[in-house]
């Protein structure tokens, strides 16, 4: 009992030590004095063009989400996007990325979608999304500067399709046989039911890995999933120009990549501090100026998390304002 209540505060310590170390990371070495000039001297009517290109990379993110699931269990693409951005408004108030959980259980209330369920899309978006990250990174690798890190981005990637490719096999060879076998000691429990429900919701999780047994729900979801990330990186490519960069599309391909795997550190609420040390990472291998680089990361994390703030208070208000009555 006592390890079960230790581990989130531990979570959120290990949280903030990294957002700390990272936050020091984008800014040593930056006068405050240069920040702001480059901040005053940017031009920000350029968010007006990047609010349409990431929105449309976060329907995209919907859209995938949605095509995940069998099409005879699929909820309705409202609810599935309802549900998306409830998580994103809470992956940017909580730590160590709550909002997973919370769109979880927000597309069950919706869609009656059983959890374990829609826990196995999501956990099958992950291994898509750090798969189509390392694609767009070896497609631009032509274009792209000198990397030091690329070599161990190229290990991590081939971690990551080992454990895919592993992980298909064994769903499709042995699907729900698998699961009755590995849960059979359960039915030993006396407790009326809990065998049972336990069970269930193992069956229904891999339910929820439909895209690892179908190939044509997996090419169409990995399809998507590159799509929306080339999207994004699009939109950032925009903003770019607020701050007169003057960089290549492979520029904000990198920085979409690079945000994005160093998202598996745990971190306070936001990413704050992992985002910003990414793109200044991402930027300094294009010679931008520190400076610069941390103030287009400032602004381009407030483009991640305002505009979700703002949509997930929006939905949960009138949910709120009725339990209250």
């Amino acid at each position: 009992m006592t390890k079960h209540r230790g581990l989130p505060p531990l979570l959120v310590a290990t949280g903030l030590v990294v957002t700390v170390a990272c936050m020091y990371f984008a800014v040593r070495g930056v006068a405050l004095d240069d920040a702001l000039d480059a901040l005053a001297d940017s031009e920000l009517l350029w968010l007006v063009p990047t609010l349409p290109v990431f929105a449309l990379a976060v329907a995209l993110r919907a859209l995938r989400w949605w095509s995940l699931f069998a099409a005879s269990q699929r909820p309705p693409l409202r609810a599935i996007t309802y549900a998306l951005l409830i998580g994103y408004f809470f992956n940017n108030i909580l730590p160590a990325r709550a909002g997973e959980a919370a769109r979880v259980f927000a597309l069950h209330k919706r869609a009656a979608t059983p959890k374990a369920e829609t826990v196995g899309t999501v956990v099958v978006e992950r291994l898509f999304d750090v798969l189509a990250l390392l694609i767009v990174l070896f497609a631009s690798y032509p274009w792209l500067p000198e990397i030091t890190w690329l070599r161990a981005a190229a290990i991590f990637g081939a971690v990551v399709v080992a454990v895919l490719l592993a992980l298909v096999f064994v769903v499709a060879r042995y699907e729900e046989q698998a699961v009755h076998w590995l849960l059979s000691p359960l039915r030993r429990i006396r407790r009326a039911g809990v065998a049972e429900r336990l069970e269930a919701a193992a069956v229904n999780a891999t339910r929820g890995l439909v895209a690892l047994r179908s190939p044509r729900i997996a090419l169409r979801g990995m399809l998507l999933t590159i799509a929306s990330w080339t999207t994004l990186g699009m939109s950032y490519a925009i903003l770019t120009n607020a701050f007169h960069l003057d960089l290549p599309l492979v520029a904000a391909m990198l920085v979409t990549v690079a945000i994005n795997l160093s998202l598996v550190l745990p971190s306070s609420p936001a990413a704050l501090g992992v985002f910003e040390a990414a793109t200044v990472v991402a930027l300094s291998a294009f010679d931008v100026p520190q400076a610069e680089a941390l103030s287009y990361a400032l602004v381009l994390h407030l483009l991640n998390l305002v505009p979700f703030l703002v949509i997930g208070a929006a939905l949960l208000g009138p949910a709120a304002l009725r339990r209250r009555r």
